[in-house]
């Protein structure tokens, strides 16, 4: 599998990621297990993860195999904080009090001293930048993490932490939800990432899985949109601006003797900003799907058709 440099950093990681959202929840231990090993035998090094997944479930999972199933020094771990726990349900925090605490808890589950990438899953309104951004140049000078960065935040606040972080330990990575049903940081966020250097992450890649096209003709009894924790997750993308979308990759994919999925994450390979486009399977067999994928590549005409399908909305100031 290819391995590409993040941003402007020493840190290389495998195009293809591997996400852990249902890690202890709706995939089991075998099964995870089972994922983790083909996706290292494939190549795979970037393993993803946070600490509000399953409320730490996933963590603890992830952390229970490394060693075990894989080496821990075969995988670039990433983990996420900012969303807190309470008795009430997750609150984002991005406070430097909560950002360190979330980080030893995660070492702890995962059981490591360090992982390799440390991120603030989501924006804090009510926490300024720059103390966020002091948590992340601790997680560095302290040996927590080697380098850090933010998820699913606006293309200024990525330009203002990374003026903030400076060179060093310097802001090594955006994760957004990026695929061909979801374009949107294309307008600020892809810019900024580009103009400083930052590495970019996408997450659902196939577009919540709606992009396999499985759900063209009803809600199978055993997917997303059927889970009650993680319908309202899928619906957004069930409507008919979606569908049209879903109609392009499943007439490419007919072409081409592929599967819809495959044509969804060769179309996102092409990306060259992006580092790594990150999976969140299941069950080994939708990993082994994903990783099938490899060997895909589209015609220009097809790309064509399909940047014109899925093109996301623009107007002023991004375009006059």
């Amino acid at each position: 599998m290819e391995q590409r440099q993040l941003g402007r950093t020493g840190l290389r990681v495998s195009h293809l990621g591997l996400g852990t959202l249902t890690w202890s929840r709706d995939t089991d231990e075998h099964d995870a297990a089972e994922q983790l090993r083909d996706f290292v035998e494939a190549g795979g090094t970037l393993v993803d993860t946070s600490a509000s997944y399953a409320d730490g479930g996933a963590e603890e999972l992830l952390g229970s195999l490394l060693g075990g199933v894989v080496p821990r020094d075969e995988v670039v771990l990433c983990t996420k904080a900012g969303v807190r726990r309470t008795p009430d349900g997750g609150v984002v925090d991005a406070s430097r009090g909560a950002l360190l605490d979330g980080l030893d808890a995660s070492l702890r589950r995962l059981g490591t001293d360090h992982v390799d990438l440390f991120l603030v899953q989501t924006p804090d309104p009510r926490t300024p930048l720059a103390e966020t951004v002091s948590a992340l140049r601790r997680a560095v000078d302290s040996g927590r993490a080697r380098y850090v960065g933010l998820s699913n935040h606006p293309g200024w606040q990525v330009a203002r932490a990374a003026t903030l972080l400076g060179e060093d330990p310097g802001l090594a990575a955006v994760e957004a939800e990026y695929s061909l049903l979801q374009r949107g940081i294309e307008r600020e966020v892809l810019p900024a990432a580009a103009d400083l250097g930052v590495g970019v992450l996408a997450w659902s890649p196939l577009g919540r899985g709606v992009l396999t096209g499985k759900y063209r003709r009803t809600v199978p009894a055993d997917s997303r949109a059927a889970s009650p924790h993680l319908a309202g997750f899928v619906e957004p993308y069930l409507g008919s601006v979606a569908a049209a979308v879903v109609e392009a990759v499943v007439i490419a994919a007919d072409g081409l003797g592929r599967a819809p999925l495959e044509v969804a994450l060769a179309w996102l390979r092409v990306r060259a900003q992006v580092a790594s486009a990150v999976v969140g399977a299941r069950t080994p067999a939708q990993l082994r799907a994903s990783l099938a994928a490899e060997d895909v590549e589209l015609p220009p005409e097809i790309l064509r058709a399909l940047d014109e399908v899925s093109a996301p909305a623009t107007g002023y100031p991004e375009r006059r």
